[in-house]
């Protein structure tokens, strides 16, 4: 748990401390301020929202003003919870005053708003916290944070179980309608497998089998069985020399798998060896199962490594459904959904919203992995209208990637690359029961300049209703013993 000492100083109006300027001129201009919080849009929950000036002043006045209350800070902009919530319990708007002192004159900015919504957000996040360059990825964590306040805690630690060349590698992590007692992980490597903790039950799945590709990935754990649809991959990576995008993450081979937990038992859905399946997502109603794949023909007067290293930027990804009925465990033929490649684009995790009204899902030039992309951007199909259309007010102009919808289907949190094209960090957007998005506002943290300061990026965040509550230390105990090997059968029963 992460404990901050507050370094700014704030107060009530009725306080004694700091405040506003008698003298000082207006500004016309907006205060260019970090992390950007000018008129977003906040849940009525969400912790402090704390800024810094981001330009160069001598010393900078703020206050924020709701109804009967105000609150001012010199230095930093860090409101006390007790401060915070004074304002934010009935919703509405928060007004923000701006003073920078350069020398001996105060200017003052044009106010800006922080719009607060009585639409609530789930209480908790997890995600990986990982070193940038994804070469070195011991010092590598699945942590979970209170989106109420600043708790952070760890998950799982990938140093409990190995160590450089015993290294291991832990991902995809997931959870059953927001469940944090229903939850998986992936462990690669040493002690590798799949751990599933399903109601006080706790168990490590050995999901290697020869009549699949590999251990299950990208999980999409139904709405109420006991059942995960994985995508099995043959993953690689290079390292670009010119190419901006840095990294580019390829699968040679994919297909996806249904895994049914009761009875450890697994079966190939896709196994098309021309197609490329991958990202699964489970419509609410647990009736629709999203994925994407792409179509390549091998070259044959070469190997495939060479063949897809070659054409990587020939991959486009599309977006399919297959429909399943949950009775008797079968899934119908795919079905084109948005065909991306017909842009000459690429579309990658589709992720449906609770109300089954809405997909959002990341679209890029080409591949899947584009958290690596800087023009990925976030688009929105209507399932009602078939409209198709991008993010215009959440989009930035660098990468946006991984994201997933809160249960009430108010907000959409995302990974983007905004900040700096280097560090992802999660942004929480509003969607308006009218399908209208507003301004995505960063993960607020007690001190406004950690982000900056914090050498990790976040992957894969996931809402949560409560904390994961199973211990690190209890979690490796059950990755260092023996995984239950699955059966592998041509059909679910």
């Amino acid at each position: 748990m992460k404990r901050f000492l507050y370094l700014g100083c704030c107060l009530l109006a009725i306080a004694c401390g700091p405040s506003v300027p008698d003298a000082f001129k207006d500004s016309d201009r907006l205060p260019k301020i970090y992390p950007d919080y000018v008129d977003v849009t906040v849940p009525i929950n969400i912790a402090p929202l704390t800024f810094e000036l981001d330009e160069p002043a001598d010393e900078m006045i703020a206050r924020y003003t709701a109804d009967d209350k105000e609150v001012v800070c010199a230095g930093k902009m860090q409101p006390s919870l007790s401060e915070w919530r004074s304002m934010t319990a009935k919703g509405g708007t928060i007004n923000v005053d701006v003073y920078a002192r350069h020398g001996d004159e105060w200017t003052h900015y044009k106010p800006f708003y922080i719009h607060v919504s009585t639409d609530s957000i789930d209480p908790w996040l997890s995600y990986r916290l990982i070193p940038p360059s994804f070469v070195s990825y011991e010092a590598l964590t699945i942590s979970q944070r209170c989106l109420e306040d600043y708790d952070e805690r760890v998950i799982y630690d990938n140093m409990l179980c190995g160590f450089e060349k015993e290294g291991q590698c832990i991902n995809c992590h997931h959870y059953q309608q927001y469940n944090p007692e229903r939850m998986q992980f992936h462990a690669r490597q040493k002690s590798g497998g799949t751990v599933i903790a399903y109601d006080g039950k706790l168990k490590k799945m050995n999901m290697k089998n020869d009549s699949i590709l590999s251990a299950g990935v990208y999980p999409a754990w139904h709405p109420w069985l006991n059942l995960i649809v994985y995508s099995t991959d043959k993953t690689h990576q290079n390292f670009h020399t010119t190419n901006p995008n840095k990294i580019e993450v390829y699968d040679l081979e994919s297909d996806i798998i249904a895994y049914d937990i009761d009875r450890s038992e697994v079966t190939n859905l896709e196994n098309d060896t021309t197609e490329l399946e991958v990202f699964p997502a489970w419509a609410p109603d647990g009736r629709t199962l999203y994925y994407c794949s792409a179509h390549f023909d091998r070259n044959q007067s070469v190997s495939r490594t060479t063949d897809v290293i070659n054409r990587y930027d020939e991959l486009k990804y599309n977006i399919y459904k297959k429909s399943f009925n949950p009775d008797s465990r079968q899934f119908g033929p795919r079905e084109l959904v948005f065909s991306a490649d017909s842009l000459d684009m690429s579309a990658v995790l589709p992720r449906i919203s609770p109300d089954g009204r809405y997909l959002v899902f990341t679209m890029a030039k080409y591949g899947y992995f584009h958290i690596w992309h800087h023009d990925a951007d976030l688009w929105m199909i209507d399932l009602q209208t078939n409209v198709i259309s991008p993010l215009y007010k959440v989009n930035s102009r660098d990468t946006e990637s991984y994201h997933s919808w809160s249960s009430n289907g108010r907000w959409l949190v995302f990974s983007s690359r905004r900040d700096d094209g280097t560090f992802t960090r999660p942004f929480f957007a509003h969607i308006g029961k009218d399908g209208k998005w507003e301004k995505p506002f960063e993960l607020p943290q007690a001190d406004p300049d950690y982000h900056r300061q914090f050498l990790r990026c976040y992957n894969i965040p996931e809402f949560m209703h409560g904390p994961v509550t199973i211990s690190p230390q209890t979690f490796a105990d059950v990755l260092k013993g023996e995984g239950e090997p699955v059966k592998y059968v041509h059909e679910l029963k």
